[in-house]
């Protein structure tokens, strides 16, 4: 039988400590594990960080990540999102080349996805969207037929949809 890879999304909960971040990329690169995404800030507490990190693997991967994270000192929690509902976005910037005849095309299709033109220079405009993944995939397909200058993306940070529900792996 076939082992199914997919994208996961884990939340990681960490006490905001120098090298927490260096530690655990350091665990994802020292065992083969790629990160697709990953953002960090801190939370509500200045004491503690939440991390999202999107990786690919089969369920035993994901089973060995939730393993090694849990044995890092720093880290408080670590819950598969995949395992139930919550809300993920990103938001990316996009700059866009624009001539007289392109830039109300544009703006229409900004004004569609909910976004915002933070800039706007003579010949390019700046472009603020966020959603979830799929959207800013759909929208940059969209815009694939402007002449685009330069994207940059947030990668997801994502949350769970249930409040007080313990669900997941999670440290004791």
């Amino acid at each position: 039988m076939e082992k199914e890879i997919r994208q996961h999304t884990i939340s990681v909960l960490v006490e905001n400590k120098f090298g927490a971040l260096a530690r655990i990329a350091g665990l994802f690169s020292g065992r083969g594990y790629n990160i697709e995404s990953l953002t960090v800030n801190h939370t509500h507490d200045p004491n503690l960080s939440r991390m999202t990190i999107v990786t690919k693997g089969d369920d035993e991967v994901l089973e060995q990540i939730e393993k090694q994270l849990n044995k890092l000192v720093d880290v408080v929690s670590v819950t598969d999102l995949d395992s139930e509902d919550y809300l993920e976005l990103e938001l990316a910037i996009i700059k866009v080349k624009t001539t007289q005849l392109t830039r109300v095309a544009i703006v229409q299709l900004v004004e569609l996805f909910h976004g915002y033109i933070p800039n706007v220079n003579k010949d390019e405009l700046c472009i603020a969207i966020s959603g979830t993944p799929e959207t800013i995939e759909h929208f940059l397909a969209l815009m694939a037929d402007y002449k685009i200058v330069e994207v940059a993306r947030t990668g997801s940070t994502a949350v769970s949809r249930a409040s007080g529900i313990t669900a997941g792996f999670h440290k004791k």
